[in-house]
């Protein structure tokens, strides 16, 4: 039996980034997707290292480096040393970067009422349970295959 389910995620994410972004940019939003991941994880829980941000992204900690320096040079996000332990760094959010949430929250509802359009309220509560036991299925392999 041929499936296609992995062609079509493919496919869904990168239409989705770039619908995503093109909606960030209409609301005056200048930030890409991998910030946008970043910064939704950080207005959830604020004061985080690289490693608690990749593991919240599912995103590689070299690919959140890169981000973050994008972020810092924006004036999105500051580093600070841990004094705790300072050989950590703390991710923080800017007052700026606090400020874009409610307009980044309305472009995310406007990009569900694009996915799910046509979709019954069962339709969309079975699909996303589908969606979460693949997800748990793939995070158990990545953690059972280091």
């Amino acid at each position: 039996m041929e499936t296609k389910g992995g062609f079509y995620i493919t496919q869904i994410k990168q239409l989705q980034d770039r619908i995503f972004e093109r909606l960030l940019l209409e609301n005056g939003i200048e930030i890409s997707g991998g910030q946008g991941r970043i910064l939704f994880i950080l207005w959830k829980s604020d004061h985080l290292t690289i490693s608690e941000i990749s593991e919240k992204t599912s995103l590689a900690k070299n690919t959140v480096s890169v981000v973050i320096n994008g972020m810092v040079q924006k004036g999105i996000v500051e580093r600070k040393i841990n004094p705790k332990n300072r050989r950590q760094t703390i991710i923080s959010l800017t007052e700026y970067a606090k400020s874009l949430q409610t307009k980044y929250e309305v472009v995310s509802q406007q990009m569900n009422l694009l996915f799910y359009q046509g979709f019954t309220e069962k339709e969309q509560q079975q699909f996303e349970a589908y969606l979460a036991r693949i997800l748990d299925t793939l995070i158990r392999n990545l953690h059972t295959n280091k």
